[in-house]
């Protein structure tokens, strides 16, 4: 039985037939030892076919097909133009195709019935033909092959990392990983300042419970002895509370505590400016980590909230492999050490881990607790794999799963039947896809008087085109008829272009209705004259052409055009005037 091997180089893909190899003898020991020296292994595997890869982007498209599993179209020409067709033979193929991916080998043997096997013996087999690969193509060159391997494995390794940037899972992580931090950090640098600035202020502490209201205080106070009512007025604002801030006036007169000398107040102020700035940068990390939450995760932050959220999607190490954990595995998740102390001293195994931390827990009895995990894990299991593979970011679902959480825990504590999952399934989808056509239909839509206006002047610009024109010919009988026939389609054609004009200068004259009487009625007889004026000039130029020439025209045009000039003049020296009248008043 022939064996075939079928390797994949970042060059192309290449077949190599193994002849001569005993099947019952097939020793990968031996075939080990023999690899390293070209001349026994060349008389065993032979090149059969080669086929180069079109481009590098071509490249990296099979690269990703062969590692996901999958035969594309150019890697099944390959086959079947270069394979003898599979024939069975006393049970047995007369062929074997070896592959070093067995999930290839499946989907060939699936889709060509060609029979493929990947064991230790082909992976030796291909290991000798990768370390030889240069020799046994010709046309290949020194360092060509090297250099395709680092391109492709750039581009590979490129492309694997490529994912949506507003979906970065990462940086909630890194976020909740710093919130968590900054909350221990804070409490011990304000229990340092407590204790640090009690030694000269000791009641202070028992007034004040807030960290950061005790480091604001510690820094506008300074000397205790200089606290004098004048200050009232800033604690207040400080505190929020006048009576705490009087309390702390009379508490400074009044103190038991130590002096500091100058220096030490400084160090105490620096310290507590610090601890002021780390809270208000705690603020802006919670903010931040609130809407990346909504923006990566808005399902589960509705139903769990954002803490909760952010703190199982880090434990699982990112949403994609929280989504794909059961919800009886998300359940226990931060409880692990409790988890295998109970398996190794077989007692009882913890009900909840990090979704302990959830208000649905809290608010549950304590028999309930329990059922209210297993039944909140279950709707933030189905929350993460809707916001791991939804395409589009909706909070319908998950705030039909928080709903569905408060029935269950009204349906512990009063008994109220809650409503089938199904029905609230139904219902968030039809909502999702309700909003989905909203975002659709939110396109601006132009107003109908702006289309119809444009449609209006694209149809005079249309009938102006089309005009025809009439060149200079020596007069006789046909050219007449001709020019009468030109003469009455020009009629019709501008009849039309002042008819859309007309209805135009209408639409005009109505949204202009700010404007006087007297302007209009002379924009209408400056628009009649105009008229005259071309219907006149197109007579003339008719005239030219040989028919109806009448040379006194020609002075008449020319004085009713100097007419007109002169009043367009007139119109504009009176506005002007008039704006400068008008300035006049004014001052």
């Amino acid at each position: 039985m022939a064996m075939y091997l079928l390797f994949e180089s970042s060059s192309g893909y290449a077949l190599f037939l193994a002849h001569g190899i005993d099947e019952i003898g097939q020793n990968t020991d031996a075939v080990r030892n023999s690899v390293a020296d070209l001349n026994r292994f060349g008389k065993v595997v032979k090149l059969t076919a080669f086929h180069p890869f079109e481009s590098a982007l071509d490249a990296l498209n099979q690269c990703n097909a062969v590692s996901e599993g999958i035969m594309t179209d150019e890697l099944r020409n390959v086959l079947e133009l270069n394979l003898p067709k599979a024939k069975v033979k006393d049970g047995q193929p007369t062929y074997v195709l070896g592959v070093a991916d067995p999930k290839i080998g499946a989907h060939i043997s699936e889709n060509t019935r060609i029979p493929c096997r990947s064991n230790e013996f082909v992976l030796e087999l291909l290991r000798g033909v990768r370390f030889h690969f240069d020799r046994f193509i010709k046309d290949l060159k020194t360092g060509d092959l090297e250099k395709a391997q680092l391109g492709l494995g750039h581009s590979y390794s490129r492309a694997k990392v490529k994912f949506n940037v507003n979906r970065v899972d990462n940086m909630i992580i890194q976020a909740i990983f710093l919130l968590d931090t900054l909350d221990k950090d804070i409490n011990s640098f304000s229990m340092r300042v407590r204790e640090w600035y009690g030694w000269h202020f000791p009641e202070l502490v028992k007034i004040v419970n807030d960290n950061f209201l005790y480091a604001k205080l510690a820094k506008f106070i300074e000397n205790k002895s200089n606290l004098s009512e004048d200050k009232l007025p800033h604690l207040t604002e400080i505190l929020g509370d006048e009576d705490k801030a009087k309390e702390v006036l009379e508490a400074a007169k009044a103190s038991m505590g130590q002096d500091i000398s100058p220096v030490d107040l400084i160090n105490v102020q620096q310290f507590a400016q610090r601890v002021m700035d780390l809270s208000e940068y705690r603020k802006k990390l919670y903010d931040y980590l609130v809407t990346k939450m909504n923006d990566i995760a808005p399902n589960l932050t509705s139903l769990i909230g954002e803490i909760v959220g952010a703190r199982l999607i880090s434990h699982a190490g990112s949403l994609t492999n929280l989504a794909k954990c059961p919800s009886s595995t998300l359940q226990i998740l931060g409880a692990e050490k409790a988890l295998f102390r109970a398996l190794k001293t077989r007692g009882n195994t913890p009900k909840y881990g990090l979704i302990f931390h959830s208000s649905f827990i809290g608010r549950a009895s304590a028999k309930n607790k329990g059922r209210m995990a297993r039944y909140l894990a279950n709707k933030c299991s189905i929350a993460s794999r809707i916001d791991c593979f939804s395409e589009r970011s909706t909070t319908t679902f998950g705030v039909m799963l928080n709903q569905q959480v408060e029935d269950r825990l009204k349906f512990y504590d009063d008994g109220v039947a809650p409503r089938k999952n199904i029905d609230v399934m139904k219902e968030a989808i039809e909502k999702s896809q309700n909003e989905e056509d909203e975002m659709d239909l939110d396109e601006p839509i132009k107003d109908a008087s702006s289309v119809k206006k444009s449609k209006k002047k694209a149809k005079v610009e249309a009938l102006e085109d089309s005009t025809p024109t009439v060149k200079a010919e020596p007069i006789t009988s046909t050219n007449v008829d001709a020019s009468e026939n030109v003469k009455s389609g020009k009629k019709k054609k501008k009849d039309e272009i002042i008819k859309v004009k007309e209805e135009l200068e209408q639409q005009q004259d109505e949204e202009g209705d700010g404007k006087s009487e007297e302007e209009k009625k002379k924009k209408k007889k400056k628009k009649k004259e105009k008229r005259k004026l071309e219907e006149e000039d197109e007579q003339h130029q008719n005239g030219s052409n040989g028919v109806d020439a009448e040379p006194e025209g020609g002075t008449i045009k020319k004085k009713k055009k100097k007419k007109i000039k002169e009043e367009d003049s007139e119109d504009v020296q009176a506005a002007v005037s008039g704006g400068k009248k008008k300035k006049k008043s004014e001052n």
